[in-house]
């Protein structure tokens, strides 16, 4: 009983601090949003890796990188990662090393002043529209085309199981195949426990783990890959979870 009355006043001092901090770099952000997509792009992400440097550890949750080494200069990739928690998107956006940009749920566009950061920092898509779904993919390959790395999280939703990762859609390995571009697998550690689907508002602190994979080209591949490859990443990302999650 104390842990859950402990984990409800840290939620609440970590969504207050978020929202404090937040006031603060909206501003600059958001007249960042008016210049050029790509320096538009530099500016939010320049703004949130500081946010992000100064937030996390501030609620107890450094992040620690492993693997951003695979991210060769001046090199496009895909990245894919596990998605546990909403806590996944500012960590994952913020530590991806160079200018990148991810796939978002347009209803979180709608939400006062974060929507607005959520709108410039992502590709807003409603996945109940078709049409929606059509320009997301449009506008993921300008990204590509303009050295932006995109950000999928192949699981589509959070993993609220207790498997370590969820059944893989087919969108973001189309995407890489289509744009000809490399796929870096990246996994996410500890976020489940931050904050646990089976609680309502409750978080507890944890350090959390950010690792790349090396790089799986697409080169020559056709949509008939997608299975085969999907399956290659899905294994990769699994074994690799189960072997560092402790």
């Amino acid at each position: 009983m104390l842990k859950n009355i402990l984990g409800r006043i840290y939620a609440l001092y970590a969504l207050l601090l978020f929202a404090c901090t937040m006031l603060i770099v909206f501003i600059p952000i958001w007249i960042g949003s008016f210049f050029h997509p790509r320096t538009a792009s530099r500016i939010f992400l320049a703004i949130g890796r500081i946010w992000m440097k100064v937030y996390m550890p501030l609620i107890g949750c450094p992040v620690f990188r492993k693997g951003t080494e695979h991210f060769a200069p001046g090199e496009t990739y895909v990245v894919v990662c596990n998605h546990n928690a909403l806590i996944d998107v500012p960590v994952t956006t913020s530590k991806i090393p160079g200018d990148n940009k991810t796939l978002a749920k347009a209803s979180m566009g709608k939400i006062p002043l974060f929507g607005v950061l959520y709108r410039i920092g992502g590709i807003l898509v409603d996945r109940s529209s078709e049409a929606s779904r059509k320009q997301s993919v449009v506008e993921m390959k300008h990204a590509l085309s303009l050295g932006l790395h995109i950000l999928l999280y192949p699981e589509g939703t959070r993993n609220r199981t207790a498997e370590p990762l969820k059944a893989f859609y087919d969108g973001a390995f189309a995407l890489a195949i289509d744009a000809q571009t490399p796929i870096i697998p990246s996994l996410l550690f500890n976020t489940k426990k931050i904050l646990p689907p089976d609680k309502t508002f409750f978080a507890w602190p944890y350090p959390i783990h950010y690792h790349f994979l090396e790089p799986i080209p697409t080169k020559g591949m056709t949509r008939d890959d997608i299975p085969a490859l999907k399956e290659k990443v899905y294994k990769l990302m699994v074994d690799y979870y189960v072997q560092n999650q402790q």
